[in-house]
Formats: structure tokens, C-alpha cells, sequence
């Protein structure tokens, strides 16, 4: 059975970090993707890289202050996320799919599993 959790969300001031961490279990994706959604927003792609780690994706909102990085042989995958602000604010969901990011973030329709979020505020 598949399973993505994420971890490594909380509290931060605007202008910190903070590196987000999603796990899954025995099988490699071959894409893999930071989504987020703030209350009353629908969700949005923030990241997103292929296997391997030589093709990343990222939405405008975040470029220059986020990097997304996995791990294959941990079926992990991170998010840093620096200079932080407000706007950050959301609970942030891992998501994963068998074919390559290009084919599909930042749709939502384009990934099968979702972990459950991570929630990351940041204060004023």
C-alpha cells in the first residue's frame, strides 16, 4: 500500500525557513510534487522534480526562495523554502505519480496519491 507522509511544517517569523519532508513507502515515483492550499484558496503547485532529481518545476510564487530535492534510495523528497512570508502560509500536501512531472504539475488531476499536509504558518 502506498503511502506519503510529510513532516517538518510549524510556526515560523516571515523572513526564516523552514525544509519540509515528505516520505514514502517502498515504491519510487517518477514524479513527485509540493502542492498547497491556504483557507478559502484552492490548491496550488509549488515544486516539483522526476526522479533522479535533474528536471524541477516551480511556480512563480516561490522561485529564487525554494529548492526541491529528493532522495531516490529514501523515496524522499524535500522542500527548503527561504525569506518566508505571509502568503506562505498554508497546509502543504506531497503528492506523487508514476509518469514524468512534465505530463502533469501543476495539475491536481495529474497526481494519484496525496499525503495527508503539513501545516506551515508564518508570522508577521
Amino acid at each position: 500500500q502506498v503511502h506519503l507522509v510529510e513532516s517538518g511544517g510549524g510556526s515560523v517569523q516571515a523572513g526564516g525557513s523552514l525544509r519540509l519532508v515528505c516520505e514514502g513507502s517502498t515504491y519510487t515515483f517518477e514524479c513527485m510534487a509540493w502542492f498547497r492550499q491556504a483557507p478559502g484558496k484552492e490548491r496550488e503547485g509549488v515544486a516539483a522534480v522526476d526522479s533522479g532529481g535533474g528536471n524541477t518545476y516551480y511556480a512563480d510564487s516561490v522561485k529564487g526562495r525554494a529548492t526541491v530535492s529528493r532522495d531516490d534510495a529514501k523515496n524522499t523528497m524535500y522542500l527548503q523554502m527561504t525569506n518566508l512570508n505571509i502568503e506562505d502560509t498554508a497546509m502543504y500536501y506531497c503528492a506523487a505519480d508514476g509518469g514524468v512531472c512534465d505530463t502533469r504539475w501543476p495539475h491536481l488531476r495529474g497526481f494519484y496519491y496525496w499525503g495527508q499536509g503539513t501545516q506551515v504558518t508564518v508570522a508577521s
